[in-house]
């Protein structure tokens, strides 16, 4: 170990000492504006917050974009939901929802008092064919949401990704902690680390309350089918030999999204401000042996698949740290049977065909073009 490498590790053990030794503010919110909250994670959390804390208000604002559904908040009482139908880009819209009370005084409701920022463009092929998405809503949407908190004086906690690391080795027993590098591979995973920054800037420059989470992959409901685990189920219920890039080596950290959305209300009531916190269940697997196990849980051979190319620039390894988070705020994953709940992943997609059948065909021919 280099000299350099030594004193950063004494520099982060004295910073990780002291952040143990710091109390956390209580922080009780009582209506969140959730941005991207008809999307995947996001509608999930308002699901998770309307039943876990049902005294929350939650504004939705979400572009609806093809990965965005009005009907993935079906279920969540209307006391605990206003939904707004717009851009995180429209600086006028987003201030609007600061500044006027529109409906919010005749039904009681009290004023934003926190963001919740999932609203981003998120699939690594799409920002190879196109960044400009990417970098409109991952940094220029980032940055009107930070100016309105910011005169508001708001908290804010934004969602962003592992991928910001970069990739590991797949034969090295490293995980990506609070502490490491930078080091983005794709557009996607390039916008979502400047919009990490921008938080960080924000913080330090003109002292807003904010937190981060760096999360591993997701799985569960509401999932686009153009992801991984949700492209494979519904291959093989339409009928559809699945599609695995190259040898299938790539590892991914998968965590349930319920155990996220419990993160982030950990992070965002009782984590320290200006700190970033990664979430992971421990969950490594590599993507062949993921296919081959939602193969054999759907009853069907564990090699009817097809290898397609593999993306340009694929990370080889994802592995999250979540020491922080468990040590600092007791956060523990509940979801960590990997294959029950992959399980009862597809029995949701078997369920619900009618939610994810109007986008399959449109997602495989634009896989197709791609090689993939």
């Amino acid at each position: 170990m280099s000299n350099s490498e030594q004193a950063l590790d004494s520099t982060n053990e004295a910073v990780n000492k002291a952040s143990k030794e710091a109390p956390n503010p209580p922080f009780a919110p009582q209506h969140i504006l959730v941005t991207g909250g008809a999307g995947f994670i996001g509608a999930n959390f308002v699901h998770w917050v309307a039943r876990n804390h049902p005294q929350v208000h939650m504004t939705v604002l979400d572009a609806l974009t093809y990965a965005g559904k009005r009907e993935n908040l079906d279920g969540v009482p209307a006391a605990n939901l206003t939904f707004v139908h717009g851009n995180i880009c429209d600086a006028e819209l987003v201030e609007s929802l600061f500044s006027e009370p529109n409906q919010r005084s005749a039904a009681a409701v009290p004023p934003i008092d926190a963001i919740v920022h999932f609203a981003a463009e998120s699939h690594n092929d799409n920002s190879i064919l196109d960044a400009s998405p990417f970098l409109n809503t991952n940094v220029t949407g980032t940055y009107v949401l930070l100016e309105a908190a910011r005169r508001h004086d708001i908290r804010f906690h934004h969602i962003s990704t592992d991928e910001v690391y970069g990739d590991l080795a797949l034969d090295e027993p490293r995980k990506f902690t609070e502490h490491s590098p930078y080091k983005p591979s794709s557009p996607y995973s390039a916008s979502k680390a400047a919009s990490d920054h921008l938080v960080r800037a924000w913080h330090r420059t003109y002292g807003l309350k904010t937190t981060i989470s760096n999360c591993s992959n997701n799985y569960g409901p509401y999932q686009h089918v153009e992801k991984f685990i949700p492209r494979q189920i519904t291959n093989i219920l339409a009928g559809i030999r699945p599609k695995l890039y190259g040898q299938g080596l790539a590892v991914r950290d998968w965590i349930s999204v319920e155990d996220h959305c419990s993160a982030i209300w950990t992070i965002l009531t009782r984590g320290r401000i200006g700190e970033t916190y990664l979430v992971g269940a421990n969950g490594e697997y590599n993507n062949i042996d993921v296919l081959h196990m939602i193969l054999k849980l759907m009853g069907r051979d564990a090699n009817d698949f097809d290898h397609v190319n593999d993306r340009p620039g694929g990370d080889k390894r994802y592995a999250i740290d979540a020491t922080k988070l468990q040590t600092e705020l007791g956060w523990v994953p509940k979801y960590t049977d990997f294959k029950e709940d992959l399980a009862a992943t597809i029995d949701w997609y078997r369920a619900h065909e009618n939610w994810w059948m109007p986008d399959k065909a449109g997602t495989e021919e634009k896989y197709r073009k791609q090689g993939h």
